[in-house]
């Protein structure tokens, strides 16, 4: 005979989750909490396809309400994507542990993709924005041959009484997938285990203006050779002690530099990387808010979100590792 907590009410969950989540981060834990969605779960084209995928499956069709219902009132309090697999917390009569296992996507499914895209996505942010044309859509959206997982490529499990293995807080989980997708379409590639990268067939560039600002590739593995001297530096004026003849040629302007400029303070992340050094990383190269999601290949929401952590930041692989270069490179450049 299984036991059911007894009814709770949504406030009251809501409530309890938040102190519970509250002494999760205190501990470490990076908690990552789907935010309420209102009516619409998700409005990009990606998290709106992950949607659109999932309610194709047959075997979930009875499920899926409870599980829009969860997600949509922020019942969603914890949600991580990782390499084929999602770690989620949703709140229930009690705080109940969803792990979403996920097969990479075969070799030959992506190596096909990548044929039907060649020449069909020009850059990065074209790519996670979902601004495609309508045969790159369809290619990666293709219910069978795409980008999205088919329900015998999914392995579900949730620590709840109920003895359905679809039941309404692993639903939730999985629409909110299709919620942070939203704001991070890159974790679907991450979640399938492909580079979303080798779909691009250009460079992406930043459009100049009066600040030198680092030209960006698709390919994140280019951007480190950026250039990090600030060039509008000027040398500080001081009265010569010679009178200048009319002969005499001005110094060369490297040469005024590497005698004023004052040695540059190297930034210590050996304790980890925290939001301080992201926004150091920010000024030292003169980027944008965009200019910086690109350089790190994450969306400006999350770049934001990542200024605002307090504490060691849980950062991806490939972000973590762009931010170790480019301090790096800071802390050599004298």
């Amino acid at each position: 005979m299984s036991y059911w907590p007894p009814y709770v009410s949504v406030a009251k969950r809501h409530a309890n989750a938040k102190k519970q989540m509250n002494r999760l981060q205190k501990k470490g834990k990076n908690i990552q909490p789907i935010e309420k969605t209102g009516r619409i779960i998700a409005k990009s084209f990606w998290g709106k396809a992950w949607c659109d995928h999932l309610e194709t499956f047959s075997d979930y069709d009875n499920r899926l309400p409870r599980g829009r219902t969860y997600v949509r009132n922020g019942s969603v309090c914890h949600l991580e994507i990782k390499k084929g697999r999602v770690d989620a917390m949703v709140s229930g009569s009690e705080i109940y542990k969803i792990k979403i296992i996920i097969k990479p996507l075969p070799q030959n499914l992506w190596q096909n993709i990548r044929k039907k895209c060649a020449g069909g996505v020009s850059s990065m942010l074209e790519l996670l924005q979902g601004k495609l044309s309508e045969s790159v859509m369809q290619t990666v959206t293709n219910g069978k041959a795409g980008l999205f997982p088919l329900a015998e490529d999914i392995d579900l499990d949730c620590d709840c009484p109920d003895w359905a293995t679809m039941c309404k807080h692993v639903t939730a989980a999985l629409y909110g997938i299709g919620a942070r997708l939203d704001h991070s379409p890159e974790l679907l590639f991450l979640l399938r285990d492909v580079d979303h990268k080798e779909l691009i067939s250009s460079q992406v560039k930043i459009p100049s203006s009066s600040r030198q600002k680092p030209q960006l590739s698709g390919d994140l593995s280019d951007i480190f050779g950026i250039n990090l001297e600030h060039s509008n530096l000027e040398a500080p004026r001081s009265k010569p002690s010679v009178k200048p003849q009319s002969h005499h040629q001005p110094k060369n302007r490297s040469t005024i530099k590497a005698a004023t400029s004052k040695p540059r303070r190297k930034i210590n992340i050996s304790r980890g990387v925290t939001a301080y050094h992201v926004k150091k990383l920010q000024k030292e190269l003169a980027l944008t808010d965009p200019e910086l999601a690109q350089l790190l290949g994450k969306n400006i929401a999350t770049v934001r979100n990542w200024k605002k952590i307090k504490g060691k930041l849980n950062l991806q692989q490939n972000s973590l590792q762009v931010l170790k270069e480019n301090i790096y490179k800071l802390n050599n450049k004298g």
